[in-house]
């Protein structure tokens, strides 16, 4: 049945209130680079392989890659834990080419068309979430543009052609009650703080003039955290929720301190979640956690610490669960399948996937190019002389650029010096891997994204399942 928002609260067509509890499929329609092993943006290995294996054969390994990522028995599986919603993020490109502004392609449904209808087959809403929009709407690897500058507010023809594509996927999708509604923008990061609040008008207004019903979701600036600079235009919204994205520090490896559920550390998880929502809060309006979650240690890497660590994470991810059945809060955790970093599905390192990219896996972990929950003890040394020399030469009253303090002074310099320039480099090396391969290996690669090739994190997966169960 069709939802829709209720004060704070989602409901049902009979005003019954529905909780979605869930995961984000992230890392599929705009996979991410320590989701699928890739160094750098999706663009950038997509031309990579094609230059190296032919566009045909390109073509049919993500084809391949896409189909195999989701399956029916992901979506058995998924529902089997209780939960009930899957947040679906997607890169503008599946539907509309640069250089063919304004033309949608058909072919983007393909899969979408196809992993919504499973969901719904087994009872499970999707929210639809543009992840990555021309330009780049935030400053970050997942908005697939390659800098560091959100382009996305600084040219209205980007933002033009967004309110385009949702008034097409709005026409697409008006009449299915299974969509629980669409997320316009993923994590944005306006300087400005008030284009953003403008955008947002604008494709609202483009959507309710397609589809009155759907919810809207609309995430706070700088990374969904920040509603402060939103006033009182909540009030030209309907049917609209409020998105927060709520890590906590205490799940990555860059934790200022061991987690034990200290009462202080229980304290800063509280306060950073309600500070982030506290917009809302003194609106009365809906929220909704879209992103959240640790990441866990891997054996391959961590040895034998890899367990204790992850017994922690799990305690950091109780304690925040426990924040949220508190407040009936509706969530979608990040994420549900990966290389083995966060999913609650991962792939197993014997499959082809796997087996032909260990070295390579190996040589990025050690070299820390992806930027999220990157360990980088091993390659600190070579990038301290770098953060010490802007120390010194640049004044203290310059160094806090946006998104700073989100972004650390010592978070700026390796995202571009480390996630940036040295993934660049690694780009043509992780296609080169494919090189020489028949169609027949090919799929046998992009198939070991099956679900029934891939591990399932138990810990995790009981943690929501309980959870689930004791907040009905």
């Amino acid at each position: 049945m069709s939802l829709k928002v209720s004060g704070t609260k989602i409901v049902d067509e009979n005003d019954k209130e529905i909780i979605l509890r869930g995961a984000g499929l992230g890392g599929w329609m705009n996979m991410e680079n320590f989701i699928s092993g890739y160094p750098g943006c999706e663009f950038q290995i997509r031309e990579a392989l094609s230059e190296a294996i032919g566009q045909e054969k390109s073509e049919f390994f993500f084809d391949k890659f896409l189909e195999y990522f989701f399956m029916e028995p992901d979506a058995k599986f998924f529902s089997s834990l209780g939960l009930n919603c899957i947040r679906l993020p997607f890169n503008y490109r599946h539907f509309e080419d640069d250089m063919n502004p304004r033309v949608l392609k058909e072919s983007g449904f393909k899969h979408l068309d196809r992993v919504i209808d499973l969901c719904a087959s087994h009872n499970i809403y999707t929210i639809l979430d543009l992840h990555t929009a021309p330009g780049g709407q935030n400053t970050d690897w997942h908005s697939d543009h390659g800098g560091h500058i959100a382009n996305f507010w600084n040219h209205k023809d980007f933002q033009d052609r967004v309110v385009w594509l949702w008034e097409k996927i709005a026409e697409h999708y008006k009449s299915n009650k299974w969509i629980a509604g669409y997320n316009p923008l993923n994590e944005p990061t306006d300087p400005a703080h008030t284009r953003v609040i403008q955008f947002y008008s604008r494709v609202h207004s483009a959507i309710r003039a397609v589809d009155p019903d759907h919810i809207i979701f609309f995430d706070g600036n700088t990374f969904a955290s920040d509603f402060s600079h939103f006033g009182d235009v909540h009030k030209n919204w309907d049917n609209t929720a409020y998105s927060i994205h709520d890590y906590s520090i205490f799940g990555f490896p860059s934790a200022p301190e061991a987690y034990v559920s200290s009462n202080e550390q229980l304290r800063r998880l509280r306060r950073s979640y309600e500070k982030k929502r506290q917009w809302m809060d003194e609106r009365g309006l809906c929220v909704w956690n879209g992103e959240w979650g640790p990441v866990y240690a891997r054996k391959q890497y961590e040895g034998e610490a890899t367990d204790s660590i992850n017994e922690v994470r799990y305690r950091v991810l109780k304690d925040q669960l426990d924040i949220y059945n508190k407040d009936r809060l509706s969530w979608s955790i990040w994420l549900y399948k990966d290389i083995g970093f966060q999913g609650m599905v991962y792939l197993d390192l014997e499959t082809p996937y796997m087996t032909l990219f260990k070295s390579f896996l190996a040589k990025k972990h050690r070299l820390a190019i992806d930027a999220w929950g990157a360990d980088d003890t091993a390659v600190r040394p070579v990038y301290q002389p770098l953060l010490d020399h802007v120390l010194q030469e640049i004044p203290a009253s310059y160094r806090d650029l946006y998104p700073a303090p989100v972004w650390r002074l010592s978070d700026r310099i390796t995202r571009l010096a480390r996630n940036i320039l040295i993934s660049e480099f690694m780009v043509k090396e992780w296609a080169d891997h494919l090189v020489g391969k028949s169609l027949e290996e090919l799929d046998a690669i992009a198939g070991s994204f099956k679900y029934e090739a891939c591990q399932k994190r138990e810990g995790l997966n009981k943690i929501l399942t309980a959870s689930a169960e004791a907040a009905v």
